[in-house]
C-alpha cells in the first residue's frame, strides 16, 4: 500500500507543479516578465514547490534527515541530470548575465550551506546542525535574491511597455483589460489547484517513502537522496526537457538555477525554522559532491558560453556514477 500512496503522490506532485507552473508562467507573461525572470522565480519556485512540501512536511514531522537529503539530493539531480538531458537534446546556450550573477550566486549559497552544516561557525549550538539562527541567515539571503529579482522584472517590464505602447494599443485599451482579467483569473485558479495537489502530494510522499525506509532498514536520509529528490525534481525534469526542445535554453537553465536557489534558502532555511536539523556527517560529502557539481557545470558554461552535447553527455554519466556510489555505500 506504501508503494502505491508513494506513487499517488508523485503524480499529484507532478501535475499539481504542472498546474502551477502553467497558470503562473501565464500571469508572468501577461505581466510582460522575459523569460530569464519566469524561468528563476515563477517557474523555478514552481517546480521546487514539491520538495518544498516534502521537506517542510518532513521537519514538521521531525524527520529532517529526508528534508536536507531531499534538497542536496534534487540539487545534485539538477545539475547533472536534468541539465545533462536538456543538453542532449539540444546544446544550452548561456547568457553572460547568468555567467556574472546566478552561477557564482548559486556556488555561494551551496558553500554557505555546507559551512552551516558544520561546526565551523562559533553560533552553531552543536556539531552538524543547520539550527534556526542559520535557518534565519539563509530566509535573509532568500528574501535579498527575491529583491534582486523583483527590481530586474519592474526594470525589464517598464522598458518592454515602453516599447510596445501605440496609439492603437491604447484604443483597443478596454477590450484588453477584459481579456486580461479573464485570463488572470483562470490563470490564478489553476495556480491554486495545483498549490493545493503539491502540499497533498508533498505528505504521502513523506509518510509512504519514511515507511518503506523503515521497512528496509534504510535511513531517511538515503530515501531522500534518492527516491524522493529524483520523485520531488521530476518537475525540473519535464520543464527544461521541454524548454531545451523549444530553444528556450534561459528557460531551462533559470529553472535549474533558481530551483537550487530555492532549495538552499527557502526550503532548508525555512525547514531550519521550523526544526533544527541534525546533519549525518556522510550528508556533508553530498553537500561537497553537489559544490563540485556546480564548479563544473559552471566551468562548461564558462568555457564557450554554452553546454555542448559531449558536455552533457559527461554531465549524465556522473549522475548514474552518483546514484552507484549511494547504493554502494547503502
Amino acid at each position: 500500500m506504501n508503494y502505491i500512496l508513494l506513487l499517488i503522490g508523485f503524480a499529484l506532485l507532478v501535475k499539481g507543479a504542472d498546474y502551477f507552473v502553467d497558470g503562473s508562467s501565464n500571469i508572468a507573461k501577461k505581466l510582460r516578465i522575459p523569460s530569464l525572470i519566469i524561468g528563476l522565480t515563477i517557474v523555478a519556485f514552481g517546480t521546487s514547490a514539491p520538495e518544498a512540501a516534502v521537506s517542510i512536511t518532513a521537519s514538521i514531522n521531525g524527520q529532517n534527515g529526508m528534508a536536507i537529503g531531499n534538497v542536496i539530493g534534487s540539487n545534485i539531480f539538477n545539475l547533472l541530470m536534468v541539465i545533462g538531458a536538456s543538453g542532449i537534446i539540444k546544446p544550452l546556450l548561456v547568457e553572460k548575465s547568468i555567467l556574472s550573477r546566478e552561477f557564482p550566486f548559486t556556488l555561494l549559497i551551496s558553500i554557505i550551506l555546507i559551512i552551516l552544516s558544520s561546526d565551523i561557525l562559533l553560533f552553531n549550538s552543536s556539531i552538524n546542525t543547520i539550527n534556526r539562527i542559520d535557518g534565519i541567515i539563509l530566509l535573509i539571503l532568500f528574501i535579498v535574491f527575491l529583491y534582486y529579482l523583483i527590481n530586474s522584472a519592474m526594470k525589464n517590464r517598464k522598458e518592454s511597455l515602453c516599447d510596445t505602447e501605440t496609439s492603437a494599443d491604447l484604443d483597443m485599451s478596454n477590450i484588453k483589460s477584459i481579456e486580461k482579467s479573464n485570463t488572470m483569473i483562470k490563470s490564478i485558479l489553476i495556480s491554486v489547484i495545483g498549490i493545493a495537489a503539491i502540499i497533498f502530494g508533498g505528505n504521502l510522499v513523506v509518510d509512504s517513502a519514511s515507511n518503506i525506509a523503515s521497512s528496509f532498514g534504510v535511513s531517511d536520509q538515503l530515501i531522500g537522496l534518492t527516491v524522493v529528490s529524483i520523485g520531488t525534481s521530476l518537475p525540473e525534469f519535464v520543464t527544461s526537457i521541454i524548454a531545451a526542445t523549444k530553444g528556450e535554453s534561459n528557460l531551462a537553465l533559470g529553472n535549474v538555477l533558481g530551483s537550487n536557489i530555492f532549495n538552499i534558502l527557502f526550503v532548508i532555511g525555512a525547514s531550519a525554522l521550523i526544526s533544527p536539523m541534525t546533519v549525518d556527517p556522510k550528508l556533508i560529502i553530498d553537500g561537497a559532491i553537489m559544490i563540485l557539481s556546480t564548479i563544473l557545470v559552471y566551468f562548461y558554461a564558462y568555457r564557450k558560453n554554452d553546454i555542448s552535447k559531449f558536455e552533457s553527455i559527461t554531465l549524465s554519466l556522473l549522475y548514474f556514477g552518483y546514484m552507484g556510489y549511494l547504493i554502494f555505500i547503502a
